[in-house]
């Protein structure tokens, strides 16, 4: 592993800025060119994510509940983990938005999924995990 960080924040949307500042400045600092050819895609699926945990997750619990993510950066591999403690969810039973539609919500696992390596789990301790990794050859 070449690097690792985290940041905890609290369940608010307003950290979201925070929270992708943090991250550029993580990328900017490995200085790995194919690690700023796929920031973008990274960077959108993990403002999903943790918009996701702030309004689904944690939309019962209080405000400071943390929302901890970690980075790891190896060579050839980044792998950012979400990690939340609201209730876990199936995302196989999300329905997939159907082509032509328009709703509002709906399209944020489907868009991370497109974006990048995703998965979703919950550990023996109850928290929730979105784990999302990117390789300079996925696309």
């Amino acid at each position: 592993m070449l690097k690792q960080d985290q940041l905890i924040v609290q369940s608010r949307l307003e950290d979201l800025t925070q929270v992708q500042q943090w991250f550029d400045r993580f990328c900017v600092a490995s200085q790995l060119p194919w690690l700023e050819a796929v920031f973008d895609q990274v960077n959108l699926a993990l403002a999903e994510g943790f918009t996701n945990a702030v309004r689904h997750a944690h939309k019962d619990l209080p405000s400071d509940t943390p929302i901890e993510i970690d980075l790891f950066l190896w060579k050839e591999r980044l792998e950012v983990q979400v990690w939340d403690m609201g209730k876990p969810f199936d995302p196989d039973k999300l329905p997939e938005p159907k082509p032509g539609t328009l709703k509002v919500g709906g399209y944020g696992w489907f868009l991370m999924r497109r974006l990048a390596d995703v998965n979703y789990e919950r550990n023996d301790l109850g928290r929730n995990c979105l784990r999302i990794v990117k390789c300079p050859t996925t696309s």
